[in-house]
């Protein structure tokens, strides 16, 4: 017979305050000297902001090689070109999922002067043989993204299944990923099962929520990474919307510098070699 077990909550982070591209405040979450990475994510920042001064000098053009970038828009839009002819527009509730591989040269740039600006970046780390594939690109709209009701509740299938069979817009067999967005009314309780083999976290975005049969609290701005378990269950102590996201683990060396993720240092090198000497796409 099996016992049932719940994920749990591990480690709590408040995040880091920190301007990144040009200008743009960010909390970095993952990232940061409190949490380095949780294989396979190496990233992942909030951004919010009414204040045109905090977002509008955007990401100008800038390379990446050898990992994926996640874009999942809140609020406002975002605009994405790249060195290869790709264009085009993340708005709030969509979702752009970019695998950089072998190398590319992207801008992300606020479609706007002035209004909310809100919405986060993951980047999910790639294994030795897939970092040097060429680059692709998965982008969602919000009316494409399935959205699953339940009592009190409602929840977002970015990536991953859930119980009822939903099934997430994103493809990626790598590390079969779950990236939810959940409402919960308050006092509603939500149950799902994540792969034991999976890393998990999940970040508040609104409200307050306790998570696990030891009841942690989880309020608005935190993340907190779990335990491995066979059922996560969470109970909202306010009207509470968050995100959860988890993958299976590479397991292999991450080196990085920059803009670029790596398997050594070696690697990272010619990576910086390569732009220099604009081999990039």
């Amino acid at each position: 017979m099996n016992n049932i077990s719940s994920n749990e909550v591990k480690q709590l982070i408040n995040g880091l305050k920190v301007s990144d591209g040009d200008g743009v405040q960010l909390t970095r979450l993952i990232g940061t000297s409190a949490l380095d990475h949780l294989d396979p994510f190496l990233l992942f920042d909030f951004f919010g902001s009414d204040q045109a001064q905090d977002y509008i000098g955007g990401f100008p053009s800038h390379p990446h090689r050898g990992f994926e970038t996640v874009t999942y828009m809140l609020a406002g839009k975002m605009r994405h070109q790249d060195s290869v002819g790709n264009s085009g527009v993340i708005e709030a509730d969509g979702v752009q999922w970019m695998t950089a591989g072998k190398g590319i040269i992207h801008s992300e740039m606020p479609e706007q002067e002035h209004g909310l600006l809100a919405g986060f970046q993951l980047w999910v780390n790639l294994p030795a043989k897939n970092k040097l594939i060429e680059p692709k690109y998965q982008e969602e709209k919000a009316e494409d993204i399935p959205k699953e009701i339940r009592n009190g509740s409602w929840l977002k299938v970015i990536a991953g299944n859930t119980m009822q069979a939903t099934q997430g817009v994103i493809n990626n067999a790598t590390i079969t990923p779950i990236y939810w967005d959940i409402h919960l009314e308050k006092n509603k309780q939500f149950s799902e099962n994540i792969p034991v083999s999976h890393n998990a976290f999940v970040y508040v975005i609104e409200g307050e929520i306790s998570i696990g049969e030891k009841q942690t609290r989880v309020k608005q701005g935190q993340l907190a990474t779990l335990t491995h378990a066979d059922n996560f269950h969470v109970y909202a102590v306010h009207i509470s919307r968050f995100l959860l996201i988890a993958g299976k683990p590479i397991n292999e060396p991450v080196e990085r510098a920059g803009p670029f993720v790596m398997n050594t240092r070696k690697e990272i090198e010619q990576a910086f070699a390569d732009y220099q000497k604009g081999n990039f796409a």
